[in-house]
């Protein structure tokens, strides 16, 4: 009989054990309302189970988010435990929102794994994650808008996807509601949508849907009336501040919403401008009508840059003698200027004013720089080069020659009663005994052709025969 009752109370035993159960208590919540955000996303939860020896050692603890209705038939899992974190009761767990959050009645409930149990659904509790929570802009950030009698005036958000503007258009979990202002601190619902189609005169704007969470997230303001035939309503918005820089890029000019354009300058149809925005980086007088469908309206902005101007008195190619020099000088309107100036890309030392004299040959350039103001550069570029005489009065015959180019000694020149028109005979020999050049017409430009030069310089040898049979004979050594 001991034996049978000691099976007996095994068998129990297991079967107890072997079907072991936890209640899981409903979750509190540490929190009535979450605004998470990039910057911050941090939540607890604490819930009570029962008995807690009947966690396994393999248990996992697990917190699951309803859709924005409280229903968890395709709930999230935004937390998970590692097996057999927690083993006590009560308990604590952190978790984070997904950051397409965004509803009003938002549930929690924690689940285990081993053994298997599920708690009760939490309170309900709003939850949005705030992606964007910077202002943004509507209607290209004009201030006004217009509709003809019986149409409407479309407000749309912004978005031009870059760092000046983080649109909320960028991500699309967001949802948007339109405001209409009734007061110095009031206003009223009008719609939800991307879009806003307005036929009631007022002033309009737009938040990003963070329901009861309080958020940055808002948009600037629009005025919007019915028009009146012939009236303007709307100022032309300019991207750049007038005055403007044009040096630093062409603004953009933006007018109002509507079905069709035409942009003028100065009162003259710009051909192609039919866009809503135009971009130019041109003074003048800018204008554009507006059709809006039943009517139409226009606008105009006076563009002005404060641009400097700059002038050289030189042209681009300049030949001077070889003991004169080139003057040159820089007008200009700039605002406190500042004048570098170069010879062949190296700064000339010195050289720092508007007036500069050139005694070299080469490439020149000089930067004219405006200090205040609209900060920019004007360069001009000109060359100097030196006028050759081709018979100059040497009184000797040379031996050495260097035709590297630089205008010094680059060919054989020879006195004058052996060149052209004394009927002297010229004849130049490689060092082989070859003739490379004969002439009775010497022109002093020998060599005519560039000249093999290797490691080692070249000799080459002449003989010069005058009218009256006289010979001059002698070498020539070429140099690099």
């Amino acid at each position: 009989m001991r034996y049978l009752t000691a099976i007996i109370f095994f068998a129990l035993s297991f079967i107890a054990t072997g079907h072991a159960q936890i209640v899981i208590g409903k979750p509190s919540l540490g929190f009535s309302q979450a605004c998470a955000s990039p910057s911050f996303n941090t939540y607890h939860t604490t819930f009570a189970f029962s008995p807690d020896t009947a966690l396994e050692a393999s248990n996992q603890f697990t917190i699951e988010l309803s859709d924005a209705t409280g229903d968890f038939s395709s709930a999230s899992i935004i937390y998970t435990s590692t097996p057999g974190e927690v083993t006590t009761s009560p308990a604590t767990l952190t978790f984070s929102l997904p950051n397409t959050t965004s509803g009003e009645s938002y549930k929690l409930r924690i689940k285990s794994t081993a053994p298997v149990a599920s708690s009760t659904a939490s309170v309900a509790f709003a939850a949005y994650y705030k992606i964007q929570n910077t202002p943004f802009s509507i209607n290209n950030l004009i201030e006004t808008g217009s509709y003809c009698s019986g149409g409407s005036y479309l407000l749309t958000i912004d978005n031009p996807g870059d760092s000046m503007n983080d649109s909320p258009l960028k991500y699309p979990s967001l949802s948007f509601n339109w405001f209409r202002v009734t007061g110095l601190t009031s206003s009223e619902f009008v719609a939800s949508g991307n879009t806003l189609a307005v036929n009631t005169p007022g002033v309009y704007f737009a938040e990003t849907n963070y329901g009861t969470c309080t958020s940055d997230s808002f948009s600037n303001r629009v005025t919007v009336g019915e028009l009146e035939t012939g009236v303007t309503t709307f100022d032309i918005k300019s991207s750049i501040e007038i005055p403007y820089c044009a040096s630093e890029g062409p603004t953009t000019l933006t007018a109002i919403n509507g079905s069709a354009y035409q942009w003028y300058i100065n009162g003259t149809e710009i051909p192609g401008a039919t866009n809503q925005m135009y971009s130019t980086n041109l003074e003048g007088t800018y204008s554009v009508n507006v059709d809006l469908g039943n009517c139409s309206t226009s606008a105009s902005i006076v563009l002005e840059n404060t641009d400097f101007t700059a002038s050289i008195n030189v042209d681009e190619t300049n030949i001077i003698e070889p003991d004169e020099t080139l003057e040159v000088i820089v007008e200009t309107t700039a605002i406190n200027p500042e004048f570098v100036w170069y010879l062949n890309d190296t700064p000339i030392t010195g050289a720092s004013t508007d007036t500069f004299k050139a005694s070299q040959k080469g490439n020149y350039k000089v930067e004219v720089k405006q200090t205040s103001g609209c900060v920019s550069i004007i360069t001009f570029e000109f060359e100097v080069d030196k006028m050759v005489d081709l018979f100059p009065d040497v009184e000797n015959i040379p031996n050495v020659i260097s035709p590297n180019g630089d205008g010094e000694n680059d060919t054989w020149v020879i006195p004058i009663s052996y060149v052209s028109g004394t009927t002297s005979e010229v004849i130049i020999m490689s060092s082989q005994g070859e003739i490379v050049f004969k002439t009775d017409d010497y022109q002093n430009n020998w060599p005519q052709e560039p000249l093999e030069l290797n490691g080692i310089n070249p000799v080459y040898y002449y003989i010069i025969t005058t009218a009256n049979k006289e010979k001059k004979q002698g070498s020539i050594t070429v140099i690099k």
